[in-house]
């Protein structure tokens, strides 16, 4: 039976992969990543900010910053100095109408003075999201291509919201 408002566990979450669409798709290794309350995040691409930002009363005025993509060296790596910069996950997120989530970053991350920050993903939202990533350790700290970063918690809504995420970040990066 669904409980409403809750978060979801492990047992449900694997409930909802098996499902068409699967709440989440393209995992490194699923094992590793599936958590008690959440699901891991890992890192497909980086890219570090290049140009301003704009936000105005509408979005008419929206304005994205552009940014550069950022190679991983031979060892599946890359050095960081400190700063903000765009991370892209592996994991497709598609969310029902009854399932929100938020994403707070690996205890790991904050160890190396290094954090993530996201934005709420709400009901009905699907694609390949971003967050950024901000390297706050004055000595830098190296990232490698398919770290966990991000633990995803799902919650069900206390009811369906009908009509779901249709935004400008619907679908993005697949």
């Amino acid at each position: 039976m669904k409980k409403t408002g809750g978060v979801l566990t492990r047992q449900d979450l694997l409930e909802l992969l098996k499902g068409q669409p699967p709440l989440l798709a393209g995992f490194v290794n699923l094992e590793e990543q599936l958590q008690p309350n959440g699901i891991d995040l890992t890192v497909r691409e980086i890219s570090a900010f290049s140009s301003r930002g704009n936000l105005t009363e509408t979005n008419e005025g929206r304005e994205l910053s552009k940014t550069t993509l950022l190679v991983f060296d031979a060892h599946g790596g890359v050095d960081l100095l400190p700063g903000a910069y765009l991370i892209t996950f592996n994991e497709i997120v598609s969310l029902p109408s009854d399932i929100m989530a938020l994403a707070r970053p690996r205890s790991s991350l904050n160890r190396c003075g290094v954090s993530m920050h996201s934005a709420v993903w709400d009901a009905g939202y699907s694609g390949r999201s971003q967050s950024m990533l901000v390297v706050y350790n004055t000595h830098g700290f190296r990232l490698h291509r398919n770290a966990r970063v991000m633990q995803l918690v799902f919650m069900y809504t206390t009811r369906d919201v009908g009509q779901g995420y249709s935004g400008r970040y619907q679908n993005e990066n697949i």
